[in-house]
């Protein structure tokens, strides 16, 4: 079942797609179906980001940060740097 939509695009974009089809002979309408089939198909082999696992062996925080605010954590972090 075919339906009927409009699609704003670019003058520029819409030119240069209709000197395609024209240059392969086939409608508008087959080369912009194509783009589409194309890029849903792309879409579909894409994995979704999966972040790696970025562990650390130890036993956490040292004792003096273990119970300390975040605050006195931070300090110590950035201790030295900046002005």
């Amino acid at each position: 079942m075919a339906m009927k939509t409009t699609v704003e695009i670019s003058d520029a974009l819409l030119s240069e797609a209709r000197e395609v089809a024209a240059r392969e002979g086939v409608t508008l309408r087959a080369l912009i179906e194509r783009g589409l089939h194309h890029a849903i198909e792309e879409a579909a082999r894409d994995k979704p980001f999966k972040l790696r696992r970025a562990t650390f062996r130890g036993n956490g925080l040292q004792a003096a940060y273990r119970d300390a605010p975040w605050e006195a954590t931070r300090d110590a972090i950035y201790r030295g740097r900046g002005t």
